[in-house]
């Protein structure tokens, strides 16, 4: 998959952590993921479909979901209870709305993220290699998982 379809995730994460969060992020090297285990426990999802298909899938560390939603709602967590959830989610919507607004291509969708906590694995789309990129920030680790494809 060429960059300029994963580079507005990253850049919408970089973004959104910096200015909502007040969480610098720092993006790792890329690789190519051989399972569809998330890294982390707490991901959401978010789909694509028109010009490009597939989806990206941002794993958080419990550490950082906690911090994410704590800096949303001002208020400190202790474990994820579904205050947590939504705002994970809604955290999630404005990385997919901010990278939508970057995307190259104008017939793309890209869906409303959905946050799953526990182990679990995605659905992605079959054939199409899955790219991990690893992030960190002070406050833990973050994993992009994207697997796209041009539609046709």
């Amino acid at each position: 998959m060429d960059a300029k379809y994963i580079n507005p995730f990253l850049i919408a994460i970089k973004d959104v952590f910096e200015t909502m969060i007040d969480l610098p992020v720092t993006i790792g090297k890329p690789f190519i993921k051989k399972d569809k285990i998330p890294a982390y426990e707490v991901s959401s999802i978010i789909g694509l479909s028109g010009a490009v298909i597939g989806c990206v899938s941002i794993g958080f560390s419990q550490k950082i979901a906690l911090r994410m939603a704590g800096a949303l709602l001002e208020e400190e967590f202790a474990e994820i209870n579904d205050d947590c959830t939504d705002a994970i989610g809604e955290i999630a919507n404005m990385i997919a709305g901010n990278a939508k607004s970057a995307f190259p291509v104008d017939t793309a969708s890209i869906s409303v993220p959905s946050v799953i906590i526990g182990k679990h694995s995605v659905s992605y789309p079959s054939g199409i290699p899955v790219i991990s990129i690893p992030c960190e920030a002070s406050s833990g680790s973050l994993c992009v998982d994207v697997a796209l494809k041009l539609a046709g």
